[in-house]
Protein backbone atom coordinates (compact mmCIF):
# COMPACT_ATOMS: atom_id res chain seq x y z
CA UNK A 1 0.00 0.00 0.00
CA UNK A 2 1.20 3.50 -0.81
CA UNK A 3 1.47 6.07 1.96
CA UNK A 4 -0.47 9.32 1.63
CA UNK A 5 2.79 11.13 0.80
CA UNK A 6 3.45 8.82 -2.14
CA UNK A 7 -0.13 9.16 -3.39
CA UNK A 8 0.18 12.94 -3.21
CA UNK A 9 3.51 12.85 -5.01
CA UNK A 10 2.17 10.70 -7.85
CA UNK A 11 -0.91 12.91 -8.20
CA UNK A 12 1.26 16.02 -8.24
CA UNK A 13 3.48 14.67 -11.02
CA UNK A 14 0.56 13.48 -13.15
CA UNK A 15 -1.32 16.78 -12.79
CA UNK A 16 1.73 18.89 -13.47
CA UNK A 17 2.64 16.90 -16.59
CA UNK A 18 -0.89 17.16 -18.02
CA UNK A 19 -1.15 20.90 -17.40
CA UNK A 20 2.35 21.56 -18.71
CA UNK A 21 1.80 19.56 -21.87
CA UNK A 22 -1.48 21.33 -22.49
CA UNK A 23 -0.02 24.85 -22.33
CA UNK A 24 3.38 24.33 -23.90
CA UNK A 25 4.54 23.49 -27.39
CA UNK A 26 7.50 21.74 -25.84
CA UNK A 27 6.01 18.34 -24.99
CA UNK A 28 9.11 17.14 -23.15
CA UNK A 29 10.62 13.66 -23.13
CA UNK A 30 9.23 10.70 -21.19
CA UNK A 31 11.44 7.64 -20.68
CA UNK A 32 11.63 4.59 -18.50
CA UNK A 33 12.56 0.99 -18.16
CA UNK A 34 11.89 -2.34 -16.49
CA UNK A 35 14.33 -4.77 -14.96
CA UNK A 36 13.02 -7.93 -13.33
CA UNK A 37 14.31 -11.28 -12.05
CA UNK A 38 12.38 -14.41 -11.14
CA UNK A 39 14.11 -17.33 -9.42
CA UNK A 40 12.53 -20.78 -9.14
CA UNK A 41 14.37 -22.73 -6.44
CA UNK A 42 15.05 -26.46 -6.81
CA UNK A 43 16.60 -28.13 -3.77
CA UNK A 44 19.98 -29.82 -4.18
CA UNK A 45 21.38 -30.70 -0.76
CA UNK A 46 24.51 -32.20 -2.29
CA UNK A 47 25.83 -28.82 -3.45
CA UNK A 48 24.47 -26.92 -0.43
CA UNK A 49 21.38 -25.48 -2.17
CA UNK A 50 19.02 -26.09 0.75
CA UNK A 51 18.13 -24.93 4.23
CA UNK A 52 16.56 -21.56 3.35
CA UNK A 53 12.83 -20.69 3.01
CA UNK A 54 12.91 -20.58 -0.79
CA UNK A 55 14.06 -24.21 -1.05
CA UNK A 56 11.96 -25.48 1.86
CA UNK A 57 8.57 -23.83 1.36
CA UNK A 58 8.41 -20.73 -0.84
CA UNK A 59 9.99 -22.18 -4.02
CA UNK A 60 10.01 -18.74 -5.69
CA UNK A 61 11.66 -15.38 -5.20
CA UNK A 62 12.03 -12.35 -7.40
CA UNK A 63 12.62 -8.63 -7.80
CA UNK A 64 11.42 -5.93 -10.18
CA UNK A 65 12.39 -2.31 -10.75
CA UNK A 66 10.28 0.04 -12.90
CA UNK A 67 11.96 3.37 -13.60
CA UNK A 68 10.22 6.41 -15.09
CA UNK A 69 11.55 9.86 -15.95
CA UNK A 70 10.22 13.02 -17.52
CA UNK A 71 12.22 16.01 -18.78
CA UNK A 72 10.79 19.26 -20.05
CA UNK A 73 12.73 22.48 -20.36
CA UNK A 74 14.79 23.00 -17.21
CA UNK A 75 12.77 20.48 -15.19
CA UNK A 76 13.65 16.81 -14.67
CA UNK A 77 11.48 14.41 -12.68
CA UNK A 78 11.98 10.73 -11.96
CA UNK A 79 10.75 7.86 -9.84
CA UNK A 80 11.32 4.15 -9.47
CA UNK A 81 8.94 1.49 -8.20
CA UNK A 82 10.69 -1.47 -6.53
CA UNK A 83 9.15 -4.84 -5.70
CA UNK A 84 10.74 -7.69 -3.72
CA UNK A 85 8.71 -10.89 -3.36
CA UNK A 86 10.39 -13.66 -1.32
CA UNK A 87 13.66 -12.24 -2.63
CA UNK A 88 17.05 -13.53 -1.48
CA UNK A 89 18.85 -10.48 -2.90
CA UNK A 90 18.93 -8.59 0.41
CA UNK A 91 20.15 -11.61 2.38
CA UNK A 92 21.05 -14.82 0.47
CA UNK A 93 19.84 -17.07 3.31
CA UNK A 94 16.42 -15.50 3.91
CA UNK A 95 13.34 -14.19 2.12
CA UNK A 96 12.47 -10.49 1.89
CA UNK A 97 9.18 -9.02 0.64
CA UNK A 98 8.14 -5.39 0.22
CA UNK A 99 7.15 -3.00 -2.54
CA UNK A 100 6.61 0.68 -3.19
CA UNK A 101 8.23 3.83 -4.55
CA UNK A 102 11.82 3.50 -3.38
CA UNK A 103 13.37 6.32 -5.39
CA UNK A 104 12.11 9.70 -6.62
CA UNK A 105 13.62 13.11 -7.35
CA UNK A 106 12.87 16.53 -8.80
CA UNK A 107 15.63 18.61 -10.38
CA UNK A 108 15.39 22.22 -11.62
CA UNK A 109 18.03 24.34 -13.38
CA UNK A 110 17.72 28.09 -12.72
CA UNK A 111 20.50 29.81 -14.68
CA UNK A 112 23.70 28.88 -12.82
CA UNK A 113 21.93 27.15 -9.92
CA UNK A 114 20.82 23.50 -9.92
CA UNK A 115 18.31 22.44 -7.26
CA UNK A 116 17.53 18.81 -6.55
CA UNK A 117 15.28 17.19 -3.95
CA UNK A 118 14.35 13.59 -3.22
CA UNK A 119 16.67 10.61 -3.51
CA UNK A 120 20.02 11.86 -4.81
CA UNK A 121 22.97 9.91 -6.22
CA UNK A 122 26.24 11.83 -6.07
CA UNK A 123 29.84 11.67 -4.88
CA UNK A 124 32.80 13.84 -3.87
CA UNK A 125 36.04 13.18 -5.74
CA UNK A 126 36.44 9.44 -6.32
CA UNK A 127 33.98 8.72 -3.52
CA UNK A 128 36.47 8.12 -0.69
CA UNK A 129 34.70 10.42 1.79
CA UNK A 130 31.22 10.31 0.24
CA UNK A 131 29.41 8.38 -2.45
CA UNK A 132 25.67 7.78 -2.78
CA UNK A 133 25.13 5.13 -5.45
CA UNK A 134 23.25 2.01 -6.47
CA UNK A 135 24.62 -1.50 -7.09
CA UNK A 136 21.67 -3.88 -7.48
CA UNK A 137 23.56 -7.22 -7.55
CA UNK A 138 24.73 -6.47 -3.98
CA UNK A 139 21.46 -4.85 -2.83
CA UNK A 140 23.20 -1.49 -2.39
CA UNK A 141 21.05 1.62 -2.76
CA UNK A 142 22.34 4.28 -0.40
CA UNK A 143 20.94 7.40 -2.05
CA UNK A 144 20.76 10.57 0.03
CA UNK A 145 17.16 11.42 0.87
CA UNK A 146 17.35 15.18 1.06
CA UNK A 147 18.24 18.34 -0.85
CA UNK A 148 21.23 19.25 -3.02
CA UNK A 149 22.32 22.61 -4.48
CA UNK A 150 25.01 23.18 -7.11
CA UNK A 151 26.16 26.61 -8.28
CA UNK A 152 28.51 27.23 -11.21
CA UNK A 153 30.46 30.45 -10.87
CA UNK A 154 31.84 30.12 -14.41
CA UNK A 155 33.28 27.47 -16.72
CA UNK A 156 36.08 26.82 -14.24
CA UNK A 157 34.62 26.67 -10.73
CA UNK A 158 31.50 25.20 -9.16
CA UNK A 159 30.38 24.51 -5.61
CA UNK A 160 27.76 22.07 -4.31
CA UNK A 161 26.22 21.30 -0.96
CA UNK A 162 23.77 18.67 0.28
CA UNK A 163 21.96 17.56 3.41
CA UNK A 164 19.73 14.62 4.23
CA UNK A 165 19.60 11.06 5.50
CA UNK A 166 20.83 7.88 3.85
CA UNK A 167 18.11 5.68 2.41
CA UNK A 168 17.55 2.22 3.88
CA UNK A 169 15.05 -0.07 2.15
CA UNK A 170 11.83 1.99 1.97
CA UNK A 171 12.79 4.34 4.79
CA UNK A 172 15.98 6.10 5.97
CA UNK A 173 18.63 5.80 8.66
CA UNK A 174 18.20 8.44 11.41
CA UNK A 175 21.69 10.03 11.18
CA UNK A 176 21.94 13.34 9.32
CA UNK A 177 24.55 13.68 6.55
CA UNK A 178 25.78 17.07 5.33
CA UNK A 179 28.52 17.89 2.87
CA UNK A 180 30.00 20.36 0.42
CA UNK A 181 32.63 20.39 -2.32
CA UNK A 182 34.43 22.90 -4.53
CA UNK A 183 35.58 21.77 -7.99
CA UNK A 184 37.62 23.58 -10.62
CA UNK A 185 39.21 23.17 -14.03
CA UNK A 186 42.09 24.99 -15.72
CA UNK A 187 43.75 24.51 -19.09
CA UNK A 188 47.12 26.00 -20.12
CA UNK A 189 48.51 26.01 -23.63
CA UNK A 190 47.01 25.33 -27.06
CA UNK A 191 48.77 22.62 -29.08
CA UNK A 192 49.53 20.30 -26.13
CA UNK A 193 47.59 21.78 -23.19
CA UNK A 194 48.29 21.04 -19.56
CA UNK A 195 45.05 20.65 -17.59
CA UNK A 196 44.35 20.47 -13.90
CA UNK A 197 41.02 19.81 -12.17
CA UNK A 198 41.42 20.41 -8.41
CA UNK A 199 38.78 19.76 -5.82
CA UNK A 200 38.10 19.92 -2.09
CA UNK A 201 35.32 18.29 -0.11
CA UNK A 202 34.03 17.83 3.42
CA UNK A 203 31.30 15.60 4.90
CA UNK A 204 29.71 15.64 8.33
CA UNK A 205 27.59 12.90 9.91
CA UNK A 206 25.51 13.67 13.02
CA UNK A 207 24.11 10.82 15.09
CA UNK A 208 20.50 10.96 16.24
CA UNK A 209 19.68 10.78 19.95
CA UNK A 210 18.45 7.20 19.49
CA UNK A 211 21.63 6.13 17.70
CA UNK A 212 23.84 7.70 20.36
CA UNK A 213 21.95 5.99 23.19
CA UNK A 214 22.20 2.62 21.44
CA UNK A 215 25.93 3.19 21.00
CA UNK A 216 26.44 4.00 24.67
CA UNK A 217 24.61 0.85 25.75
CA UNK A 218 26.44 -1.36 23.26
CA UNK A 219 29.93 0.08 23.54
CA UNK A 220 30.28 0.31 27.31
CA UNK A 221 31.54 -3.28 27.40
CA UNK A 222 33.98 -2.68 24.52
CA UNK A 223 35.73 0.63 25.02
CA UNK A 224 35.15 1.14 28.75
CA UNK A 225 33.33 3.74 30.82
CA UNK A 226 36.29 6.10 30.75
CA UNK A 227 36.07 6.42 26.95
CA UNK A 228 32.27 6.52 26.68
CA UNK A 229 32.50 10.21 27.66
CA UNK A 230 34.61 10.86 24.55
CA UNK A 231 31.83 9.75 22.17
CA UNK A 232 30.76 12.60 19.92
CA UNK A 233 27.61 13.19 17.92
CA UNK A 234 29.56 14.57 14.95
CA UNK A 235 32.22 13.02 12.74
CA UNK A 236 33.93 14.90 9.91
CA UNK A 237 35.73 13.65 6.82
CA UNK A 238 37.62 15.83 4.34
CA UNK A 239 39.53 15.24 1.12
CA UNK A 240 41.63 17.10 -1.43
CA UNK A 241 41.94 15.73 -4.96
CA UNK A 242 43.18 16.68 -8.40
CA UNK A 243 43.23 15.31 -11.95
CA UNK A 244 46.19 16.40 -14.10
CA UNK A 245 46.93 15.69 -17.75
CA UNK A 246 49.61 16.64 -20.21
CA UNK A 247 49.89 15.07 -23.66
CA UNK A 248 50.02 11.30 -23.22
CA UNK A 249 50.28 11.52 -19.43
CA UNK A 250 47.54 11.60 -16.81
CA UNK A 251 47.52 11.59 -13.02
CA UNK A 252 44.94 11.47 -10.24
CA UNK A 253 45.75 12.23 -6.59
CA UNK A 254 43.50 12.16 -3.54
CA UNK A 255 44.09 12.30 0.20
CA UNK A 256 41.35 11.94 2.84
CA UNK A 257 41.14 12.18 6.62
CA UNK A 258 38.34 11.23 9.04
CA UNK A 259 38.13 12.47 12.62
CA UNK A 260 38.17 9.86 15.43
CA UNK A 261 34.99 7.79 15.69
CA UNK A 262 33.85 4.39 16.89
CA UNK A 263 33.84 1.41 14.52
CA UNK A 264 34.08 -2.37 14.76
CA UNK A 265 37.51 -3.90 14.13
CA UNK A 266 37.33 -7.70 13.62
CA UNK A 267 41.09 -7.99 14.16
CA UNK A 268 41.26 -6.13 17.49
CA UNK A 269 41.28 -8.30 20.63
CA UNK A 270 38.57 -7.97 23.25
CA UNK A 271 39.55 -8.96 26.81
CA UNK A 272 36.83 -10.48 29.01
CA UNK A 273 36.60 -10.13 32.82
CA UNK A 274 38.36 -13.49 33.16
CA UNK A 275 41.22 -12.26 30.99
CA UNK A 276 40.33 -14.32 27.89
CA UNK A 277 40.99 -12.57 24.58
CA UNK A 278 38.71 -13.01 21.58
CA UNK A 279 38.87 -11.30 18.14
CA UNK A 280 36.45 -8.52 17.35
CA UNK A 281 36.12 -5.25 19.23
CA UNK A 282 34.75 -1.72 18.89
CA UNK A 283 37.55 0.82 18.78
CA UNK A 284 37.77 4.60 18.52
CA UNK A 285 40.35 5.90 16.04
CA UNK A 286 40.80 8.46 13.21
CA UNK A 287 41.02 7.29 9.60
CA UNK A 288 42.94 8.15 6.45
CA UNK A 289 43.22 7.18 2.78
CA UNK A 290 45.89 8.06 0.21
CA UNK A 291 45.25 7.18 -3.43
CA UNK A 292 47.23 7.94 -6.59
CA UNK A 293 47.18 6.77 -10.20
CA UNK A 294 49.50 7.55 -13.12
CA UNK A 295 48.67 6.72 -16.74
CA UNK A 296 50.45 6.90 -20.08
CA UNK A 297 49.15 6.13 -23.56
CA UNK A 298 50.83 6.59 -26.95
CA UNK A 299 51.38 4.63 -30.18
CA UNK A 300 49.75 1.39 -29.12
CA UNK A 301 51.10 1.43 -25.57
CA UNK A 302 48.96 2.07 -22.51
CA UNK A 303 50.15 1.84 -18.91
CA UNK A 304 48.33 2.57 -15.63
CA UNK A 305 50.00 2.43 -12.20
CA UNK A 306 48.01 2.77 -8.97
CA UNK A 307 48.77 2.81 -5.26
CA UNK A 308 46.46 3.09 -2.26
CA UNK A 309 46.86 3.14 1.51
CA UNK A 310 43.80 2.79 3.76
CA UNK A 311 43.67 2.95 7.55
CA UNK A 312 40.52 2.89 9.71
CA UNK A 313 38.17 4.34 7.09
CA UNK A 314 34.94 2.47 7.85
CA UNK A 315 32.51 5.41 7.46
CA UNK A 316 28.86 4.47 8.22
CA UNK A 317 25.64 6.03 9.42
CA UNK A 318 26.01 3.90 12.58
CA UNK A 319 28.92 1.77 13.88
CA UNK A 320 26.52 -1.09 14.67
CA UNK A 321 25.93 -1.71 10.96
CA UNK A 322 28.09 -4.13 8.96
CA UNK A 323 28.85 -5.49 5.49
CA UNK A 324 27.31 -3.10 2.93
CA UNK A 325 24.74 -1.56 5.29
CA UNK A 326 25.01 2.14 6.05
CA UNK A 327 28.23 2.75 4.10
CA UNK A 328 28.55 6.44 3.25
CA UNK A 329 31.65 6.22 1.07
CA UNK A 330 33.35 4.12 -1.59
CA UNK A 331 37.05 3.29 -1.65
CA UNK A 332 38.32 2.36 -5.16
CA UNK A 333 39.32 -1.32 -5.53
CA UNK A 334 42.92 -2.19 -6.35
CA UNK A 335 42.67 -5.35 -8.43
CA UNK A 336 41.68 -6.29 -11.93
CA UNK A 337 37.95 -6.82 -12.57
CA UNK A 338 38.02 -10.26 -14.20
CA UNK A 339 35.24 -11.35 -16.55
CA UNK A 340 35.71 -15.11 -16.95
CA UNK A 341 34.01 -17.56 -14.60
CA UNK A 342 37.10 -19.10 -13.03
CA UNK A 343 39.39 -16.08 -13.17
CA UNK A 344 36.68 -14.17 -11.26
CA UNK A 345 36.01 -16.93 -8.71
CA UNK A 346 38.27 -15.39 -6.05
CA UNK A 347 37.86 -11.61 -6.03
CA UNK A 348 39.22 -9.39 -3.23
CA UNK A 349 36.84 -7.06 -1.40
CA UNK A 350 38.18 -3.62 -0.55
CA UNK A 351 39.42 -3.57 3.05
CA UNK A 352 38.19 -0.48 4.88
CA UNK A 353 40.39 -0.71 7.98
CA UNK A 354 43.83 -1.83 6.87
CA UNK A 355 45.09 -2.05 3.32
CA UNK A 356 48.10 -1.07 1.28
CA UNK A 357 47.77 -1.99 -2.37
CA UNK A 358 49.53 -1.62 -5.72
CA UNK A 359 48.45 -2.30 -9.28
CA UNK A 360 50.24 -2.05 -12.62
CA UNK A 361 48.37 -2.60 -15.87
CA UNK A 362 50.00 -2.49 -19.30
CA UNK A 363 48.62 -3.05 -22.80
CA UNK A 364 50.54 -3.03 -26.06
CA UNK A 365 49.07 -3.34 -29.57
CA UNK A 366 51.58 -4.89 -31.97
CA UNK A 367 49.38 -4.11 -34.97
CA UNK A 368 45.68 -4.11 -35.88
CA UNK A 369 45.56 -7.87 -35.35
CA UNK A 370 47.40 -8.57 -32.08
CA UNK A 371 47.70 -7.06 -28.60
CA UNK A 372 49.02 -8.08 -25.19
CA UNK A 373 47.71 -7.12 -21.75
CA UNK A 374 49.62 -7.73 -18.50
CA UNK A 375 48.31 -6.86 -15.05
CA UNK A 376 49.92 -7.25 -11.63
CA UNK A 377 48.25 -6.37 -8.35
CA UNK A 378 49.14 -6.93 -4.71
CA UNK A 379 47.16 -6.16 -1.57
CA UNK A 380 48.58 -6.38 1.96
CA UNK A 381 47.32 -5.44 5.35
CA UNK A 382 49.23 -2.63 7.06
CA UNK A 383 50.93 -5.24 9.27
CA UNK A 384 52.30 -6.83 6.03
CA UNK A 385 49.90 -9.79 6.04
CA UNK A 386 49.39 -10.81 2.39
CA UNK A 387 45.75 -10.55 1.35
CA UNK A 388 45.87 -10.87 -2.42
CA UNK A 389 48.34 -11.16 -5.27
CA UNK A 390 47.56 -11.63 -8.96
CA UNK A 391 49.51 -11.82 -12.20
CA UNK A 392 47.26 -11.79 -15.24
CA UNK A 393 48.31 -12.07 -18.88
CA UNK A 394 46.03 -11.89 -21.90
CA UNK A 395 46.87 -12.14 -25.60
CA UNK A 396 44.34 -11.09 -28.25
CA UNK A 397 44.47 -11.96 -31.95
CA UNK A 398 41.71 -11.06 -34.38
CA UNK A 399 41.37 -11.63 -38.10
CA UNK A 400 39.20 -8.85 -39.42
CA UNK A 401 35.58 -9.31 -38.39
CA UNK A 402 35.59 -13.07 -39.00
CA UNK A 403 37.18 -14.45 -35.86
CA UNK A 404 38.88 -13.51 -32.63
CA UNK A 405 40.96 -15.47 -30.12
CA UNK A 406 41.79 -14.45 -26.54
CA UNK A 407 44.10 -16.63 -24.51
CA UNK A 408 45.96 -16.07 -21.28
CA UNK A 409 47.07 -17.19 -17.85
CA UNK A 410 46.18 -16.04 -14.34
CA UNK A 411 48.16 -16.71 -11.16
CA UNK A 412 46.56 -15.85 -7.82
CA UNK A 413 47.17 -15.88 -4.10
CA UNK A 414 44.01 -15.23 -2.08
CA UNK A 415 43.46 -14.97 1.67
CA UNK A 416 40.18 -16.81 2.32
CA UNK A 417 40.52 -16.35 6.06
CA UNK A 418 40.13 -12.58 5.66
CA UNK A 419 37.93 -12.22 2.57
CA UNK A 420 35.51 -15.07 3.28
CA UNK A 421 35.84 -15.19 7.08
CA UNK A 422 36.91 -18.85 7.03
CA UNK A 423 39.18 -19.32 10.07
CA UNK A 424 42.43 -21.27 9.92
CA UNK A 425 42.37 -22.02 6.20
CA UNK A 426 45.63 -21.81 4.24
CA UNK A 427 46.45 -19.12 1.70
CA UNK A 428 44.84 -20.14 -1.57
CA UNK A 429 47.14 -20.50 -4.60
CA UNK A 430 45.71 -20.97 -8.07
CA UNK A 431 46.87 -21.08 -11.69
CA UNK A 432 44.23 -20.62 -14.39
CA UNK A 433 44.88 -20.84 -18.14
CA UNK A 434 41.95 -19.81 -20.35
CA UNK A 435 40.83 -19.17 -23.92
CA UNK A 436 37.91 -17.40 -25.60
CA UNK A 437 37.29 -18.03 -29.31
CA UNK A 438 34.63 -16.22 -31.33
CA UNK A 439 33.79 -16.95 -34.98
CA UNK A 440 31.41 -15.07 -37.25
CA UNK A 441 29.84 -17.45 -39.74
CA UNK A 442 27.87 -14.80 -41.62
CA UNK A 443 26.00 -11.58 -40.90
CA UNK A 444 23.45 -13.37 -38.74
CA UNK A 445 25.18 -16.37 -37.23
CA UNK A 446 28.15 -16.57 -34.88
CA UNK A 447 29.40 -18.77 -32.09
CA UNK A 448 31.73 -18.46 -29.14
CA UNK A 449 33.70 -21.09 -27.25
CA UNK A 450 35.18 -20.44 -23.82
CA UNK A 451 37.38 -22.70 -21.71
CA UNK A 452 39.25 -22.39 -18.40
CA UNK A 453 41.12 -24.70 -16.06
CA UNK A 454 41.89 -23.71 -12.48
CA UNK A 455 44.51 -25.68 -10.57
CA UNK A 456 44.42 -25.26 -6.81
CA UNK A 457 44.88 -27.57 -3.85
CA UNK A 458 42.86 -25.35 -1.49
CA UNK A 459 39.16 -24.66 -0.99
CA UNK A 460 37.04 -27.00 -3.19
CA UNK A 461 40.03 -28.00 -5.32
CA UNK A 462 40.65 -27.79 -9.08
CA UNK A 463 38.02 -26.84 -11.65
CA UNK A 464 37.40 -26.97 -15.38
CA UNK A 465 34.89 -24.72 -17.09
CA UNK A 466 33.57 -24.75 -20.64
CA UNK A 467 30.94 -22.73 -22.45
CA UNK A 468 29.44 -22.80 -25.94
CA UNK A 469 27.32 -19.88 -27.13
CA UNK A 470 25.50 -19.60 -30.45
CA UNK A 471 23.99 -16.31 -31.64
CA UNK A 472 21.40 -15.72 -34.35
CA UNK A 473 21.22 -11.97 -34.87
CA UNK A 474 19.28 -9.94 -34.09
CA UNK A 475 17.05 -12.02 -31.82
CA UNK A 476 18.40 -15.28 -30.42
CA UNK A 477 21.31 -16.45 -28.26
CA UNK A 478 21.77 -19.98 -26.89
CA UNK A 479 24.14 -20.96 -24.06
CA UNK A 480 25.45 -24.25 -22.69
CA UNK A 481 28.11 -24.29 -19.99
CA UNK A 482 29.45 -26.44 -17.21
CA UNK A 483 31.74 -25.99 -14.21
CA UNK A 484 33.25 -29.31 -13.09
CA UNK A 485 35.07 -29.93 -9.81
CA UNK A 486 37.62 -32.17 -11.48
CA UNK A 487 39.96 -32.67 -8.46
CA UNK A 488 37.92 -32.05 -5.28
CA UNK A 489 39.44 -31.60 -1.82
CA UNK A 490 37.97 -32.49 1.56
CA UNK A 491 36.32 -29.03 1.59
CA UNK A 492 34.18 -29.93 -1.46
CA UNK A 493 30.70 -31.52 -1.20
CA UNK A 494 30.89 -35.12 -0.03
CA UNK A 495 28.82 -38.30 -0.36
CA UNK A 496 27.07 -40.12 2.49
CA UNK A 497 30.38 -41.70 3.50
CA UNK A 498 32.13 -38.35 3.78
CA UNK A 499 34.18 -38.77 0.59
CA UNK A 500 34.61 -35.70 -1.63
CA UNK A 501 32.93 -36.19 -5.00
CA UNK A 502 33.37 -34.71 -8.44
CA UNK A 503 30.39 -32.54 -9.30
CA UNK A 504 29.18 -30.84 -12.46
CA UNK A 505 27.44 -27.46 -12.18
CA UNK A 506 25.64 -27.03 -15.53
CA UNK A 507 23.91 -24.01 -17.06
CA UNK A 508 21.54 -24.12 -20.03
CA UNK A 509 19.97 -20.93 -21.27
CA UNK A 510 18.46 -18.94 -24.09
CA UNK A 511 17.98 -15.23 -24.67
CA UNK A 512 15.51 -13.50 -26.97
CA UNK A 513 15.80 -9.82 -27.94
CA UNK A 514 13.03 -7.89 -29.66
CA UNK A 515 13.68 -4.20 -30.06
CA UNK A 516 14.33 -2.79 -26.60
CA UNK A 517 12.94 -5.89 -24.86
CA UNK A 518 15.20 -8.67 -23.63
CA UNK A 519 14.09 -12.04 -22.24
CA UNK A 520 16.42 -14.58 -20.65
CA UNK A 521 15.64 -18.08 -19.34
CA UNK A 522 18.35 -20.22 -17.72
CA UNK A 523 18.62 -23.45 -15.74
CA UNK A 524 21.49 -22.96 -13.31
CA UNK A 525 23.49 -24.92 -10.78
CA UNK A 526 25.99 -22.58 -9.19
CA UNK A 527 28.71 -23.26 -6.64
CA UNK A 528 29.14 -21.16 -3.51
CA UNK A 529 31.31 -18.15 -4.32
CA UNK A 530 32.09 -14.45 -4.14
CA UNK A 531 29.97 -11.87 -5.98
CA UNK A 532 31.64 -8.47 -6.46
CA UNK A 533 30.80 -5.10 -7.94
CA UNK A 534 33.47 -2.40 -7.94
CA UNK A 535 35.49 -3.88 -5.10
CA UNK A 536 32.44 -4.40 -2.86
CA UNK A 537 31.90 -8.15 -2.45
CA UNK A 538 29.86 -10.69 -0.57
CA UNK A 539 29.90 -14.47 -0.22
CA UNK A 540 26.82 -16.12 -1.71
CA UNK A 541 25.66 -19.71 -1.15
CA UNK A 542 25.17 -22.30 -3.86
CA UNK A 543 22.12 -22.00 -6.12
CA UNK A 544 20.01 -24.58 -7.93
CA UNK A 545 17.00 -23.70 -10.05
CA UNK A 546 15.65 -21.66 -12.93
CA UNK A 547 16.33 -17.96 -13.50
CA UNK A 548 14.05 -15.80 -15.62
CA UNK A 549 15.00 -12.20 -16.42
CA UNK A 550 13.07 -9.58 -18.39
CA UNK A 551 14.31 -6.08 -19.18
CA UNK A 552 12.85 -3.32 -21.30
CA UNK A 553 13.39 0.35 -22.02
CA UNK A 554 11.01 2.92 -23.45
Amino acid sequence: MFTNNYKFFLLLIASWMIVRQGISQDQGVFSGGLESNANFFMRDSLIGASGIPQYDNLLFGGEAWVKMGYQIGTWTLGLRFDAFHNSNLREPNSAYSDQGIRHWFIRKQIKDLEIQAGHIYDQIGSGIIYRAYEERPLFIDNALYGVSLKYSFNDQWSVKGFSGRQKYLFSSYPSIIKGASLDGFYSFGDEKPFTIAPGFGIVNRTYSEETMQNMVNTLRAYIGNDRIETLKYNTYAGSAYATLSYGSWGMYLEGAYKTPEVFFDPNALKTSISGTQTPGKYVQEPGSVLYASLSYGNKGLGVIAEVKRTENFDFRTSPELSLTQGLMNFIPPMSRVNAYRLTARYAPATQLLSEIAYQLDGKYSFNKHASLNINYSQINRLDDLLLYRELYTEFLYKQGRDWRLITGLQWQQYNQEIYEVKPQVPLLNSITPFFDFQYRINKQNSFRLEGQYMHTEQDFGSWIFGMAEYNVAPHWAFELSGMYNIVPTDKAPADENGNAIKLLYPTVGLTYVSGSNRYSLRYVKQVEGIVCAGGVCRLEPAFSGIKLAVSSSF
